[in-house]
């Protein structure tokens, strides 16, 4: 059994460059603790539209330029692009079982945007991330976690509660 391993990285929304560095981290660490997992890693990027990449030509999204880096310094791993476009974390919950094919070797999570632009209460997030991660750590791959930072317009409380 893989080792688990949670990591969360919160990032303010729109910050593919934050979540670009944390997945090259996680690749690292996932390689540095299973050597038979070097030349062979599927990561499944399991997301919503800031994963799949929307409304960027392809090549601009998140996963293609993950795969990028990996291919030019030929870690021989690969990225599986889970985005799903307005998805939840309800929704990512929903699919999180079906998601976890045989061939994926480890997990990062980018959800929780649109929880929170649809207002929707953190306590139901926290509640929907702790079943993805759980289902995760049941398959026994090791999951990145990328947190979201609420704006300040959604006022103080809510802010500090989806935080």
């Amino acid at each position: 059994m893989r080792n688990n391993l949670l990591l969360h990285l919160p990032f303010s929304y729109g910050a593919a460059r934050a979540i670009r560095k944390a997945a090259l981290a996680f690749v690292l660490i996932c390689m540095s603790s299973n050597a038979s997992l070097a030349g062979s890693l599927r990561i499944l990027a399991f997301g919503d539209s800031l994963t799949q990449g929307y409304g960027l030509m392809e090549a601009d999204g998140l996963v293609p330029q993950l795969q990028a880096w990996l291919n030019t310094h030929e870690a021989g791993v690969t990225v599986v692009n889970g985005g799903v476009s307005g998805d939840t974390t309800a929704g990512g919950a929903a699919r999180i079982d079906w998601s976890l094919s045989p061939d994926i070797g480890a997990v990062m999570i980018a959800l929780g945007g649109n929880d929170m632009l649809r207002g929707l209460a953190p306590s139901e997030a926290k509640a929907n991330l702790t079943k993805i991660v759980e289902a995760v750590q049941g398959a026994g791959l090791p999951v990145l976690l990328i947190g979201m930072q609420a704006p300040g317009n959604y006022g103080a409380e809510y802010k500090a509660e989806f935080e």
